[in-house]
């Protein structure tokens, strides 16, 4: 027969998320963490980041927008330029 006994463990759960752009901090249940990009890679030979650099960094959906919006093209059902789909 085998012998059960219950433990208790600690988790870690995401508490927040802070943009490393613009510096605003989200609270992890803020629909908005759900659009941020983690951008996690490694730098290859004679890269501007550094020979296999290791670089990491979150941003939120705004400041992504914001840095690439003018170069990001849609390739769903939109299938447009998202500079022309601005709404000011």
């Amino acid at each position: 027969m085998i012998a059960y006994k219950k433990v208790t463990k600690a988790i870690e759960e995401v508490a927040s998320v802070k943009c490393d752009k613009c510096g605003k901090e989200y609270d992890a249940n803020d629909l908005e963490t759900q659009e941020f990009q983690h951008i996690k890679f490694r730098g290859g030979y004679a890269s501007v980041f550094g020979d296999g650099e290791e670089v990491e960094c979150d941003i939120c959906q705004h400041c992504l927008y914001e840095m690439i919006g003018d170069f990001c093209r849609r390739t769903g059902q939109h299938n447009s330029r998202l500079s022309t789909d601005r709404q000011s």
